[in-house]
């Protein structure tokens, strides 16, 4: 088959200035308005033809860089009016900062405010946060922004900055753990989600000190709705499990299991065949691990502790 002869083409605006070529490829060249490949695109033909070709391409571009444009212009309808040339920029700085093409579909899918950021005064400040006050290096901006997209939307002045001060007061000092592990622990509000947090787990009985205990050695109860959560959970451990309260206070991980997938079906197992089994032991174990447990201490004891 002969080569085709070159046309004079113009890239997508969204396409950045990459020399990855398996991101460049994921874009076709878009041609002048009357020689548009996009018009016999599937994501291009059915929509209205008074819909201007940098919309259709707008929602071309961001389909291919597999974002559901939809939801995306839901939540962002922003979007909509941003130029094509802004949202390239948008794209273009994540890139130089170590985001990788297929990271793109779950932070901008989550987050597509990011796509309507502005560089200067909203994106580059959360790498230099996370520079300064968390010592991640440049190669390793990546790791935190993909956990936790969330950190691209927050304000640093008013949302990254508190939280850090806030869970430093409370002994949280591992700066690796925090962007690494548990960097939503650096988007929850904390007048809204973190102090209510402890405020329940000292309304259920514990002492200040046993709270910020729990949740330093269970970060994600920060992360835990109290009404869907937290709160049938405790209700079920006192009434239905009849444990004390000591022992969930030593085992606040708990709450991180499912209630109707792990920890009711393994508590009606073991009561069925009448044991009690410490909440460690209960939970923790494979299912395997779990029945291997009961066949081996039917019948011998009643009581095993953690």
């Amino acid at each position: 088959m002969q080569a085709s002869s070159p046309s004079p083409t113009t890239h997508s605006s969204l396409l950045p200035n990459s020399p990855n070529p398996s991101f460049v490829s994921a874009f076709p060249p878009m041609k002048p308005v009357n020689a548009s490949p996009l018009a016999s695109h599937p994501l291009y033909a059915p929509t209205h033809p008074r819909i201007s070709l940098q919309f259709k391409e707008k929602v071309l571009c961001l389909e291919v860089m597999g974002v559901d444009s939809g939801r995306a212009l839901s939540l962002n309808p922003s979007l909509r009016d941003a130029p094509l040339s802004s949202i390239n920029d948008v794209i273009s700085f994540l890139q130089s900062k170590g985001i990788h093409h297929k990271d793109l579909p779950r932070i901008l899918g989550m987050c597509p405010q990011v796509l309507t950021s502005d560089v200067p005064t909203q994106l580059d400040p959360i790498f230099s946060f996370l520079s300064r006050e968390l010592n991640v290096p440049e190669e390793n901006y990546r790791k935190p922004i993909v956990k936790c997209p969330r950190l691209l939307t927050s304000s640093v002045r008013d949302q990254l900055k508190p939280a850090l001060f806030f869970l430093h007061r409370l002994g949280f000092r591992d700066k690796h753990a925090l962007a690494y592990q548990d960097p939503v622990l650096l988007v929850s509000n904390v007048e809204r989600t973190l102090i209510p947090k402890l405020r329940f787990l000292e309304g259920i009985g514990f002492s200040r000190d046993e709270a910020v205990g729990m949740v330093r050695r269970c970060p994600c109860l920060f992360t835990f709705s109290i009404e869907n959560n937290l709160r049938p959970k405790l209700e079920y451990f006192r009434v239905e499990m009849k444990g004390e309260m000591v022992e969930l206070g030593d085992f606040p991980q708990y709450f991180t299991f499912s209630l109707e997938k792990r920890i009711r079906p393994r508590h009606e197992e073991a009561t069925r065949h009448g044991m009690r089994i410490g909440l460690g032991k209960l939970l923790k174990a494979s299912d395997e691990e779990f029945m291997d447990l009961i066949r081996h201490e039917k019948g011998m004891t009643p009581n095993l502790k953690t």
